[in-house]
């Protein structure tokens, strides 16, 4: 029984890092651009 609930706390944090992988793609693929944009007006005043 111990085993199979050790496998079951695998699973569940196998899977929140997956939902945790999603949210960053999301994120980073929504506000890419944007940050481009910051570090090259930083570049260009430097």
């Amino acid at each position: 029984m111990f085993n199979s609930q050790k496998g079951q706390g695998l699973v569940e944090y196998a899977l929140i890092l997956v939902l945790v992988a999603i949210v960053v793609i999301v994120i980073v693929s929504l506000l890419g651009g944007s940050i481009g944009n910051v570090f090259s007006n930083i570049i260009a005043n430097i």
